[in-house]
């Protein structure tokens, strides 16, 4: 009879801190931080703004671009500290799902409502776009976050 011993070592690489640098360069990271960027220009385009000319509605704008700032970079500081493994109580693809659905239709709203109401001050235009391409970017996040593997779409069906 022979027997087959199999050792494994284990060694210690970067990514096994307490920070995980390489989320950073992988596609969700790197959308969560393109997210981040361009709401984060939207709300600062928006506060820099003089003479609005629709008070309201880029209110509405400001808020619901801050909040979903401050909701994608905390989803990117837990995936980056590697929190959402030590809470496992909470299902976080689901949550990211769920803000990533509400925050794309939300902030598509804020925006047009912001590209028609800007009243050509350069600074809401630069900010509706910049609203339109975190949009695109939370879709593009909703769609690779829960896209469906073609294996799974076969059936094998027989009588």
């Amino acid at each position: 009879m022979q027997h087959t011993v199999i050792t494994t070592t284990s060694s210690r690489s970067s990514g096994d801190g307490i920070v995980n640098v390489g989320y950073t360069r992988t596609i969700p990271g790197l959308l969560k931080l393109g997210q981040i960027v361009a709401l984060f220009i939207t709300v600062l385009c928006v506060r820099c703004a003089r003479g609005w000319p629709n008070w309201a509605a880029f209110q509405f704008f400001e808020v619901v671009t801050l909040w979903f700032l401050g909701v994608f970079l905390i989803f990117f500081l837990m995936h980056l500290f590697k929190l959402h493994a030590k809470m496992s109580c909470i299902n976080w693809p689901l949550t990211e799902f769920f803000h990533y659905a509400v925050g794309a239709l939300l902030v598509f709203i804020a925006s047009v409502v912001a590209a028609v109401k800007s009243g050509a001050v350069s600074a809401l235009v630069t900010a509706s776009v910049f609203g339109f391409m975190a949009t695109f970017l939370m879709a593009v996040s909703l769609w690779t976050s829960y896209s469906v593997p073609a294996a799974h779409l076969k059936q094998d069906v027989s009588f």
